[in-house]
């Protein structure tokens, strides 16, 4: 096995902290990728002693700590807030609502959670970043460029203070490029890492099951971006081959409804390609883990979560050190 597999936990919060590294054990996992939603990990009562009984507690089930994820909080630092911000947001960063007000204190707390990876001992947040220009993604009414100009400058002006800290603890900030955020797709993540000025604790969390169903070349993207893969989700996608009743946009549905054009599948289950997802991976020298983050609507998701930790497993391999011929060749 090349790499650590590990539970990204965020589908999960619904569970104990305990309850959840007893299943991880269970199904074979090598370690977890805390969510900070939850009791998994939370930042708010994360001092010192609280980072070294979580590492202990999971220590006690033979699990590591690669990453911690912060999606939810993250989401709110460069969204336009409304009222379903109250729904992910953690209560101290939705405070009284006002939107400028939970932008700041999303910021605040992804600060916050830079110092808990460091006191955690691990180099890594995964998260989302939010968009202040999403809602603009189809051009009509028609979208000047000077408005999504305006967006990525909002972005870099609140995120680049959050990774100007993150760059002095000695931690790199993982967006996983998804819908929603101001990356997702290759063109928008490099509209992104310019608006920053190609900041050294800005990369990405690699996710093809988002690249899959735009058409989007989630192979590329790992070369395209071969220094800022700093943490790798394993998720998988299906989508149609014919039309269906429901369009790429998702037609208001939700996840799980067969009509769609496409959802979330089990490890395997779905189109996405990881062989050559390995072979890249290899290539670009990640050794980092590799984090199913399991999303299924059609499935039990204890089976499904053992299942994909053995598929995972099955799936990654080494790359080789000597070329396949050298052993025919007489000269060597």
């Amino acid at each position: 096995m090349a790499r650590p597999v590990t539970l990204f936990t965020g589908q999960w919060a619904d569970l104990p902290i305990e309850t959840m590294c007893q299943k991880a054990q269970e199904f074979g996992y090598d370690g977890l990728e805390l969510c900070c939603w939850g009791d998994h990990m939370e930042i708010a009562k994360a001092d010192q002693a609280y980072c070294d009984a979580r590492k202990a507690l999971l220590a006690k089930y033979e699990l590591k700590l690669f990453a911690i994820s912060t999606h939810l909080d993250g989401q709110c630092v460069s969204d336009n807030i409304d009222i379903r911000h109250k729904s992910i947001a953690s209560a101290h960063v939705w405070g009284d609502g006002n939107p400028e007000g939970v932008n700041r204190r999303a910021a605040e707390e992804m600060i916050k959670t830079a110092k808990v990876a460091k006191m955690l001992g691990i180099d890594t947040v995964c998260g989302f970043t939010g968009s202040p220009i999403w809602h603009l993604l189809y051009s009509f009414p028609p979208v000047s460029p000077e408005m999504i100009q305006k967006g990525y400058e909002d972005f870099a002006k609140r995120w680049i203070p959050i990774l100007d800290e993150y760059q002095k603890l000695g931690i790199k900030f993982a967006l996983e490029v998804h819908p929603t955020e101001i990356a997702f797709d290759i063109h928008s993540a490099h509209l992104a890492l310019k608006a920053l000025n190609y900041h050294p604790a800005f990369g990405f969390n690699f996710d093809p099951s988002h690249f899959g169903y735009q058409h989007v070349d989630y192979v590329k993207f790992i070369y395209e971006f071969s220094d800022r893969i700093f943490h790798v989700h394993m998720k998988d996608a299906y989508w149609s081959d014919v039309p269906m009743s429901i369009g790429v946009f998702g037609g208001h549905s939700n996840f799980g409804d067969n009509r769609r054009y496409w959802n979330f599948r089990s490890l395997g289950r779905g189109k996405i390609d990881f062989e050559n997802i390995i072979r890249a991976l290899n290539d670009i020298g990640y050794k980092g883990p590799l984090s199913v983050e399991w999303e299924d609507s059609g499935m039990n998701r204890e089976a499904g979560a053992e299942e994909a930790c053995d598929f995972v497993k099955y799936i990654d391999f080494e790359p080789s050190d000597v070329a396949f011929d050298d052993a025919m060749q007489k000269d060597k």
